[in-house]
Formats: C-alpha cells, sequence, structure tokens
C-alpha cells in the first residue's frame, strides 16, 4: 500500500518556519527586540479575529457547497420521477384540460430560454386558468396509471434528500391526495354527483399544475448543470406538438 504523503504536517512546519524566519530577519536588520516584541503582541491579538474570518469564509463556502450537493441529488431523484411517471401524468392530465393548447406554447421551452423564461412559464403554469372536464372514462384511465405507481411514489416519500424542497413534496402530496379521492369512489366511478364531479376536477387541476411547474423548474436546472440532459428533455417536453426523442436534421 502506497503511504500517503504527510502534506499537512509539512506545510504547517514550514509556514512556522517561514514566520520565524521572517522575526529572525526583523530583529537582524533593526535590532529592534521590543519593537519586535510588540509587533508580535499585536499580531496574536488580531491572529483572533483573522481566525474568527477565516472560520466563517470556510463556513459559507462549506454551506454553499453541501446545498449544492443536496439541490443535485434532489434532482436525481426529481428526474427519475418525470423519467418515470412524471412525464406520463402530464400527457395524461393533458386530456382533462379543454383549453391545455392555450397553455401549451408558453411552456415549449428551447435552446434559448433563460432563467426569466423559465420563471414566467412556471408562473404561467401556476397560474393558468385550467378548464378541467372529467369523465368516467378518463377518471378510470387516471386511477389505473397513478395506482401503478403508488409503490414508486411512497419510495420518493421515503427520500430524506426530498424533505428540503417543499415543493416537490407538495407535488407528490397532490398526487397522493387525487389518488386517495379516485380509490373511496366505485369501481365504475359511474354516476358521480355534480358536486363530487366538480371537486375532482379541482384535484386534477391542482397536481396537474404542481407537475407542469415543477418540470419547468426540473429543465432549468438540466439547463445550467447538464445540458445533454437538457437537450433530451427539450425534445420530449410534453407541452411541445412535435415531441420526440429523435434529433431533427
Amino acid at each position: 500500500m502506497r503511504k500517503r504523503s504527510p502534506w499537512r504536517l509539512i506545510m504547517a512546519l514550514s509556514l512556522v518556519g517561514a514566520s520565524a524566519f521572517v522575526y529572525a530577519l526583523d530583529y537582524l536588520v533593526f535590532h529592534q527586540p521590543r519593537d519586535l516584541f510588540n509587533s508580535l503582541i499585536k499580531d496574536i491579538a488580531f491572529l483572533f479575529v483573522y481566525i474568527l474570518f477565516v472560520i466563517l469564509i470556510l463556513e459559507e463556502i462549506l454551506s454553499r457547497r453541501e446545498k449544492q450537493g443536496m439541490m443535485n441529488k434532489m434532482n436525481m431523484v426529481i428526474g427519475t420521477f418525470f423519467n418515470d411517471v412524471g412525464l406520463e401524468m402530464l400527457r395524461t392530465f393533458a386530456t382533462f384540460v379543454e383549453n391545455a393548447s392555450d397553455l401549451a406554447p408558453r411552456l415549449e421551452f428551447g435552446g434559448r430560454w433563460e432563467k426569466k423564461d423559465f420563471l414566467a412559464a412556471m408562473e404561467a403554469a401556476r397560474c393558468f386558468n385550467y378548464k378541467v372536464h372529467v369523465s368516467p372514462a378518463s377518471l378510470r384511465d387516471l386511477k389505473t396509471i397513478l395506482c401503478s405507481h403508488r409503490e414508486f411514489l411512497l419510495r420518493l416519500l421515503e427520500n430524506p434528500n426530498l424533505l428540503e424542497h417543499d415543493r416537490f413534496t407538495d407535488l407528490l402530496w397532490a398526487v397522493f391526495h387525487l389518488m386517495d379521492e379516485l380509490e373511496m369512489r366505485p369501481e365504475d366511478l359511474e354516476n358521480l354527483p355534480e358536486a363530487d364531479t366538480l371537486h375532482l376536477a379541482v384535484d386534477v387541476r391542482r397536481a396537474y399544475s404542481q407537475i407542469a411547474s415543477e418540470w419547468l423548474a426540473y429543465a432549468q436546472h438540466l439547463k445550467g448543470t447538464y445540458p445533454f440532459l437538457y437537450s433530451l428533455a427539450a425534445r420530449i417536453n410534453p407541452f411541445s406538438k412535435n415531441a420526440s426523442p429523435f434529433v431533427a436534421a
């Protein structure tokens, strides 16, 4: 096994030696031990302030690195969500929205999009006036999709990296709430009272808007950190008319 170099010890000895050399040089040149001693005392007094500044700066650097590492881990989990179920949900939810074609062009991101474009699109996804229409057949299809991914979604909730991501956690709770609402109804979802149908439409609208907004936030993250993944996300964007994984000529 290769022996590690004791670089910390070498650096410490080098710095102490350099300091001793400078003080010795000062004494040899100026021959003022009293002034040298006063200077040493002042340097020691200020040393504690220096240490404080170094600690604060290091703490800030480490905090930023830790936060960035956590964000990368969270976005890996979010990417798994969209690849496994999120994109399918977006396509399914779009069938419930009668005016989905009015929103789609505002969420069709591309290579020239900047931060302000993503923020505007996220706001549009959250505040859009969704005209949701539900039917027994469409609700049954949605129920099948959601229930088939229940175990995967539960594992996401157990991921400790998501505890710091309130927006994505709220998204999962909106999806689980809709799933639970559908499971509590009769299997065929027929003959639902009008008020109950309107209630389910509200749940669909909530889940759809949150997933759409989070998809845009995830795309923004990819554009800044993983351009090759962003290229694929832009090509398969469910809000694009010509969504396709193939690279156009």
